[in-house]
């Protein structure tokens, strides 16, 4: 058994660091950290897509604090409770086949392994709820859903929107929050971790706790980030940073933030130092052009999830691609018959959606080649372009070979 550290500095770290609240208070849990008892927290993520995002990375880097103090941790993939699908705010989830859940749960091990150790003296137990929820009987369901009432689950702020704008509720989605609960019942768990958009399933959690074993359960609920979009960040979107993108894609996304995420995104996604973070804060205040800071807050993130050298390689990428207008070394050749438009070319190498999509993206000036704005989405490509670079937005780059 790995022994318990009491070491001030992380635990401090644990309790304030992109932190929004503790229950029942950050105080009982400081204590419970400080009384040397080997405690049991988990984490869970639904696969409900295939990339952990740097939102996840703040909860995973929370489990790395406990992992190092000692505690037993769990990295649980919700393999089960995502045949259910956590209630959306607007409408019924889709439900999940098992081959969509295996795919998607296909490389998290190695997503997380960049901010956990899943072995060593006290390795991360890596967890799938299908282990016990699937074990379920009738009679199981029902003392399950006797423990909670109709009332407390149509506290819900989204349930209570869906109602009062009449759109649907279905029962299964009353179940979802008892199954997430339950997890911490079979795992008999001291807390768990998980974004403010989970508090509800957490707290639930905690009731069934006390109501099967007697005890407390502690919840700590991470701040949010948005993603570089301005929507929240999602697997389901596929819209964050996510912990398999390659460094130079995580620093190009970083950048394309604005101005007012700098100073959450040094909080709740990089590693550095509260105090420093001040500092920033107090220079831009006084007149400090942003990008400075923001340039340093993706060198920051690349850095806390994938190293120092690759983040110095990305801001070395991003300075030659995006500041001095040059190209990468090495680009990736599409082959094109000789006559095809813009906007198949487009479409059939991954560099836009649809063709609505593509003509958007001509418009808009994003379609480049060799540095020069394409204007007319009704182009055919000839073999005047070969050998030429595509540049689609202001990360993805093609050389074209026509034939």
């Amino acid at each position: 058994m790995s022994k318990v550290l009491k070491d001030k500095k992380l635990i401090d770290e644990f309790l304030e660091r992109g932190v929004e609240a503790i229950y029942p208070s950050k105080e009982a849990f400081r204590k419970k950290l400080m009384s040397g008892e080997r405690l049991k927290i988990y984490q869970g993520f639904d696969p409900t897509g295939p990339y952990l995002h740097v939102g996840h990375a703040m909860g995973v880097r929370a489990l790395g604090i406990l992992q190092k103090l000692g505690h037993e941790v769990i990295f649980l993939v919700g393999d089960y409770t995502a045949k259910v699908g956590d209630p959306d705010k607007d409408t019924t989830r889709k439900m999940l086949t098992d081959e969509e859940i295996e795919s998607n749960m296909s490389g998290w091990k190695k997503q997380a392994s960049q901010l956990i150790d899943f072995g060593g003296e006290n390795p991360v137990r890596f967890e799938r709820n299908y282990k016990w929820l699937s074990k379920l009987k009738l009679n199981d369901l029902i003392k399950l859903m006797s423990s909670i009432t109709v009332q407390r689950m149509l506290e819900r702020d989204m349930f209570e929107r869906r109602i009062a704008e009449g759109d649907p509720i279905r029962l299964h989605e009353f179940i979802y929050p008892l199954m997430q609960g339950y997890d911490g019942v079979a795992m008999e768990v001291d807390m768990e971790i998980g974004g403010t958009d989970q508090t509800f399933n957490m707290l639930v959690g905690r009731d069934l706790i006390k109501s099967y074993l007697g005890k407390e359960k502690f919840v700590r609920t991470n701040k949010m980030m948005d993603a570089p979009d301005g929507r929240t960040m999602s697997k389901t979107k596929g819209n964050g940073i996510n912990l398999a993108d390659s460094p130079e894609d995580m620093f190009g996304k970083a950048m394309s933030y604005s101005d007012q995420h700098i100073l959450p995104g040094f909080e709740l996604l990089t590693s550095v130092s509260m105090k420093e973070i001040e500092k920033m804060k107090l220079a831009m205040e006084t007149g400090e052009n942003p990008m400075i800071f923001k340039k340093k807050m993706a060198y920051e993130i690349v850095k806390t999830i994938k190293g120092e050298e690759s983040a110095q390689a990305a801001q070395e990428y991003f300075q030659k691609i995006h500041s001095e207008k040059g190209t990468p070394d090495e680009v990736a050749e599409i082959l094109i018959s000789a006559g095809e438009s813009l906007i198949d070319v487009l479409v059939k190498n991954d560099l836009a959606t649809s063709k609505t999509d593509a003509r958007r993206k001509v418009d808009q000036g994003g379609i480049k080649v060799d540095n020069d704005v394409m204007r007319d989405w009704q182009l055919k490509l000839d073999k005047s372009f070969n050998g030429k670079i595509l540049k689609a937005g202001k990360r993805e780059f093609r050389k074209m070979k026509i034939s």
